[in-house]
């Protein structure tokens, strides 16, 4: 890590003094109420040097020596143009609407971006950036994303896992509606519970995170918002399919009721029923599965209230594991994994609000969650129930005016778990009562404080202080520098987090499991500049997480055993990103990444690199959009550098750290629209057919104590193309 330091000071150096030398006119766009105006167009008279808004209506636009008269143009409003002088750098405009009635307005923007207001590095991801990808459920969504990474946990379940920062996902907090979701149980599948048809927009934030969500956050946090029940669309259906036989369908309805009262359900169905057998293992590919999922929502508004509320129920039942295991009469010796997962959820979002005071509210979210999950792993048998109850209530205001505000509130979780696999038993309750507040400082538009404190009571592990701070400082208008630090807390679940480790007849050894608590510090440059009159950004971040304990699931002490034990030793992740945005041409997006992760752990004794993590990582996207056919094409290339693997049961390779080799995967996408209502599209996963050969030790006789399904390091399935349509009536 030596080496790296003086790269990214070298980075930051040259970025500071480019920001100095910028030419650059930096301006708003608003109408006459003060709201932004998205996607006007901005450009110099008589030249070809124009910029678009962004999602708050401001733009960046290179000066001209050909012309000082500046063009604005926006659909339902009257153009405009403006002289500017030379020493003017900073501009508000406001435009007024047209005369004439406009009954609809089309706005386009950035599918996704870094949100340039946020303290924090919060990357914003829309709808328009989820349909470049398959995108049928959220494990699918971050197939064009640089900062998270999406692998399978084993050769059998089909169980999905995120990393982030280069840790797993677990250590992300990850919610729905600002709602605890994929946490406890659902950490085995939870990443295949939420549609992708389903999602309206996912905020992703990298580091700690914000205290007013909880302490659990440790390397980032993402929150999916989901489908509104005043939403555009009124009814939007879409269906997809596989050549391996997975068939998907997705319906959200909305309907509007009166002036204050609306309601959408949401539905999907899924399954897959064909066994695939690529590698000829004797092992299926792909579990088999079906999978029923609805949801119910009514919203109200007034002018001082706003109350929502629904339920959620889903169900998901998966097979796996050897080809005779699914015969009629299959063998006694024939390898099998069942899981039935059941998931009951009711929530309320409740809000005071005040028409005078926008900056003033109250609001109350909570929920209340019945999972349960059964089923078998070879021969051990796994029963597992959660109960959880959530309130977190939030009083927002300012102290004076609003260059200073604060959040303070109160929050309530309680947690029921019964847990059992194999011969082990996890039983334990949690009830966690816990007071926050976070304010929020901001000077004269260039530099923001965000300091939050908030301090729970653990029934079991006493009392907890979480304290977190942002910083972001605007060197220009368009170089900005965050500094971040915050504390992490949260209590591991051994089985339901690491699942696809036990698809092996390793031995299984713990020990009395303490919390684990971390320290994540950060820093980040983000600079928007231009390239040949195109508007580009360039985000470079650094994130290190130290541990304090952490659970250390070693699978290097012995290569017929498995051990869930409490860090002994040191535990650190060091993450380097940088990434660039660029659009060469009107309609093209690219996006091109390099990732550098240090991940070490005390593993049989020894710090070392953590297994199945790649160190170097390189990622590019690119979309393109014509104008007037209707066609978009997207593709995006991944490559994995190589991955430590643990000790394996082959004893010519157990006392030797092994290496998986380096690989990249290509997906791509076409899809058309066909009038106002119609898309269809048609596209490709994995498209290299890179294939981790033999993923299974010992695939041919899983009664064998050399049997393991754990080791893997990449794709398992093959090629795969799809195809699908979306209809939307607004």
């Amino acid at each position: 890590m030596n080496k790296i330091y003086p790269s990214i000071f070298l980075c930051i150096c040259w970025l500071l003094w480019d920001a100095t030398q910028a030419q650059n006119l930096h301006g708003s766009l608003k109408d006459s109420q003060r709201q932004p105006i998205i996607g006007a167009n901005i450009f110099w008279l008589n030249t070809s040097v124009g910029t678009v808004t962004t999602e708050t209506g401001e733009f960046s636009i290179s000066k001209s020596s050909q012309s000082n008269q500046l063009v604005i143009s926006a659909v339902g409003f009257l153009s405009d143009t403006l002289v500017i002088a030379e020493s003017q750098h900073h501009i508000e405009i406001t435009l007024k609407s047209e005369t004439s009635t406009i009954q609809t307005v089309e706005v386009k923007a950035n599918s996704s971006f870094k949100d340039k207001d946020n303290a924090m590095l919060n990357e914003f991801i829309s709808r328009k950036e989820l349909t470049k990808a398959a995108c049928c459920n959220l494990s699918e969504s971050f197939e064009t994303n640089a900062s998270v990474d999406v692998s399978y946990q084993d050769a059998v379940t089909g169980s999905k896992q995120i990393k982030m920062l280069g840790l797993d996902g677990s250590y992300v907090l990850i919610n729905a509606e600002n709602m605890p979701f994929v946490r406890g149980l659902a950490s085995t599948y939870g990443l295949n519970f939420i549609p992708g048809t389903w999602i309206q927009s996912i905020d992703l934030v990298k580091g700690a995170g914000s205290v007013v969500n909880g302490y659990e956050s440790m390397s980032g946090q993402i929150n999916v918002e989901l489908m509104k029940p005043d939403a555009e669309e009124k009814l939007l259906l879409n269906a997809y399919l596989n050549h391996f036989g997975r068939v998907e369908g997705n319906a959200v309805a909305r309907k509007k009721l009166n002036d204050k009262w609306s309601t959408n359900i949401l539905a999907h169905a899924s399954t897959l029923q064909n066994k695939v057998d690529l590698n000829n293992d004797g092992f299926v590919d792909m579990p088999l599965y079906t999978q029923y999922n609805v949801m119910n929502r009514w919203k109200r508004s007034s002018e001082k209230m706003m109350n929502q509320f629904g339920v959620k129920f889903l169900s998901d039942v998966r097979r796996a594991g050897q080809n005779s295991f699914f015969e009629a009469n299959p063998s006694t010796f024939a390898y099998g994994t069942n899981m039935n997962t059941q998931r009951v959820e009711f929530f309320a979002k409740n809000a005071i609000l005040y028409p005078k005071k926008p900056y003033q509210g109250l609001g109350l979210v909570s929920s209340a969650i019945l999972h349960t999950q059964d089923g078998f792993l070879g021969n051990n048998v796994y029963k597992g129930t959660q109960k959880t109850l959530y309130n977190n209530l939030i009083y927002q205001n300012i102290l004076g005016n609003t260059n200073h505000s604060y959040k303070l509130g109160i929050s309530h979780l309680l947690d029921s778990y019964d847990e059992s696999f194999a011969d082990s038993t996890f039983r334990r309750n949690e009830n966690v009562l816990g007071a926050f507040v976070e304010y929020t400082y901001t000077h004269a538009k260039k530099f923001t404080l965000v300091a939050g404190n908030r301090i729970d009571k653990h029934n079991l592990f006493g009392w907890q202080y979480t304290p977190r701070l942002h910083l972001k400082y605007d060197i220009t208008e368009n170089t900005l520098l965050r500094l971040s630090a915050g504390r992490g807390f949260r209590v591991p679940n051994p089985i339901a987090e690491n699942f696809g480790f036990l698809v092996n007849n390793r031995k299984i050894f713990g020990e009395m499991l303490q919390p684990e608590v971390s320290w994540n510090f950060g820093v980040s440059l983000q600079k928007e500049f231009d390239i040949l009159e195109r508007k580009a950004s360039l985000v470079i971040d650094f994130f290190h997480t130290n541990f304090t304990n952490q659970m250390v699931v070693d699978m290097d002490r012995s290569a017929t055993e498995i051990y869930f034990t409490n860090l002994n030793g040191k535990s650190f992740a060091n993450s380097f990103q940088t990434e660039l945005s660029y659009s060469p041409m009107a309609g093209l997006e690219t996006k091109v990444a390099y990732k550098l992760y240090d991940v070490q752990s005390t593993l049989a004794g020894r710090l070392q690199e953590r297994p199945f993590i790649s160190r170097n990582r390189f990622f590019v996207n690119a979309s393109y959009t014509t104008r007037r056919s209707g066609l978009q094409f997207d593709a995006t290339v991944k490559w994995n550098g190589r991955q430590r693997l643990p000790l394996s049961h082959n004893p010519l390779e157990a006392q030797n750290d092994r290496f998986s080799p380096s690989f990249a995967t290509l997906n791509a996408q076409v899809s058309k629209n066909i009038g106002k209502k119609w898309e269809v599209y048609l596209g490709g996963e994995n498209l290299t057919n890179f294939r981790q050969l033999n993923p299974i030790e010992s695939a041919d006789n899983p009664q064998n104590p050399h049997f393991d399904a754990s080791m893997i390091w990449g794709p398992v399935v093959g090629r795969m193309i799809y195809s699908g349509v979306r209809v939307k009536f607004k």
